[in-house]
């Protein structure tokens, strides 16, 4: 009797072992792909921060040019609208 209490004791330890080696397996290969995505999202990202390194002095001139063309454009509408109130518009 206590011998096959002993096999089937062994037996359960055995199953558990299985068990946590094969959640163990699946929690090491899901980290490192996990780990790639990771490292391709990095780089991803250093990629863009070089890209957009340029911008802010681009978007000054931008800036400085648009605020040109608004008075530009503020000067047309004000001949327009005088022009429209002329014609009775």
């Amino acid at each position: 009797m206590g011998e096959v209490l002993m096999y089937i004791s062994l037996a359960i330890v055995l199953i558990v072992v299985l068990a946590l080696v094969v959640y163990l397996l699946g929690i090491i290969i899901a980290l490192r792909r996990a780990s790639q995505n990771l490292q391709q999202l990095a780089g991803g990202l250093d990629a863009i921060a070089k890209d957009t390194e340029p911008l802010p002095g681009k978007l000054t001139t931008i800036n400085g040019a648009l605020g040109q063309l608004l008075s530009g454009l503020v000067a047309v509408d004000g001949h327009l609208a005088a022009v429209a109130k002329l014609l009775g518009r």
